[in-house]
């Protein structure tokens, strides 16, 4: 910590800053509101928000940093979550060695995947990361049911051996007695906020996650990786290696893949297929381009961006709507309602694709760069505020 710059500091105390203060942040309005609807300070979408942060920033070391765009890192994804659910079925509902597995498996098949992968570059490299998700999708799916249970998912049942189980044991994930669903609810005045222990233990992960990243970024290994960004070919020619650097970047983003879907198995201790086709790959390049592909923050901000959307904007349905716009004309009303039932509900995903073509034209870094516009604007009024009130002060 004491090594950092100043800025790093100021970013990494942010990220503790928003992580630990998320369920004020997040519940801005009164509960029973009609803007209530827009709260996300519920357990279950804070804990997406922090396991999904942890992906995206992973998949940021290997795009955003070296350039290389894989399309298949929802397979570390589902291996990770597969892996921890089994630690619970063998050994108990403790996290921490599913956590463990998560990280060493995910790592093992990045490394095997990475390796064949990485002799290709540009777009022959995102393909065969896309072959290797989707081969990986329909094993999981059918070819490998002992071990994943197929299309019903791999879940924990009580007749499982868990060896380190016993009458007294929690039978619910948790750590070391901390359950993960344990809720705390803080009610002031009509806003009610909810802290919730497995929020809080991905939220430790995520500020270690966000560490990792930040000292990577700076360190020469980081340097090496933006060089490679940069033009890989001249490394080439002046006699470096580059692919032992691509290969351990590969392996590093696929064990932070690996971490968040034990995370995710943590909090609800269910692997299923779903989460290893491209589609769940496609997400994850969403998050990070949305954030700002190659910053610090942008991609926990583009996997708070899709996550907010996908649980908040998603559930606002016709009556709904009918409710918000209930003052006007029938006639007025029914109009509004037809019309913005497209955007909602079943049809979010046409306002994230509109939000997502903004953003792209407008705003080619991200979210990151939007923030950085407005900071300069900032510091722009600032001096010239400064420059004319010491133009307009008379001299001594």
């Amino acid at each position: 910590m004491k090594s950092l710059a100043k800025s790093d500091k100021r970013t990494l105390l942010f990220v503790i800053f928003i992580a630990i203060a998320a369920p004020f942040l997040l519940n801005p309005f009164p509960e029973g509101s009609a803007m209530a609807q827009f709260n996300a300070g519920y357990p279950d979408l804070m804990q997406r928000f922090a396991y999904f942060g942890v992906l995206a920033i992973g998949f940021n070391i290997l795009f955003g940093l070296t350039g290389y765009l894989s399309f298949g890192h929802a397979a570390f994804l589902g291996v990770g979550s597969y892996s921890a659910v089994w630690m619970f079925k063998l050994l108990g509902m403790n996290i921490i060695p599913g956590l463990i597995l998560s990280v060493i498996v995910a790592g093992i098949f990045s490394l095997l995947i990475g390796y064949i992968s990485l002799r290709r570059s540009g777009i022959y490299f995102s393909i065969l990361t896309l072959a290797f998700a989707q081969m990986s999708f329909a094993m999981a799916y059918s070819v490998l049911t002992p071990l994943t249970n197929g299309e019903t998912g791999l879940q924990v049942y009580a007749d499982d051996p868990q060896v380190f189980m016993n009458e007294n044991s929690i039978a619910v994930p948790h750590l070391f007695g901390l359950k993960m669903q344990d809720t705390f609810t803080l009610d002031i005045g009509p806003w009610a906020f909810q802290f919730n222990i497995g929020y809080y233990i991905c939220a430790l992960f995520l500020i270690a996650a966000f560490y990792m990243s930040l000292r990577i970024f700076r360190s020469p290994f980081g340097l090496m990786l933006r060089a490679i960004k940069t033009n890989q070919t001249r490394l080439n020619y002046t006699g470096i290696n580059t692919r032992p650097y691509t290969l351990a970047a590969f392996v590093i983003s696929g064990m932070y893949a690996g971490l968040a879907g034990g995370l995710m198995a943590s909090m609800d201790p269910l692997a299923g297929a779903e989460r290893m086709q491209w589609t769940a790959s496609g997400e994850i390049v969403l998050m990070t381009i949305l954030g700002g592909a190659g910053t610090l923050i942008g991609p926990v901000l583009g996997a708070g961006f899709i996550k907010y959307f996908e649980n908040i904007f998603s559930k606002i349905n016709e009556t709904v709507l009918h409710g918000w716009f209930a003052f006007l004309p029938d006639g007025l009303e029914n109009a509004i309602v037809w019309v913005l039932h497209f955007f909602v509900g079943k049809g979010w995903h046409l306002t994230l694709g509109l939000l997502f073509m903004a953003i792209v034209i407008f705003l080619p870094g991200g979210l990151m760069e939007g923030a950085q516009r407005i900071g300069n604007w900032w510091k722009n009024r600032r001096a010239k505020g400064k420059t004319s009130s010491a133009k307009t002060t008379p001299a001594e």
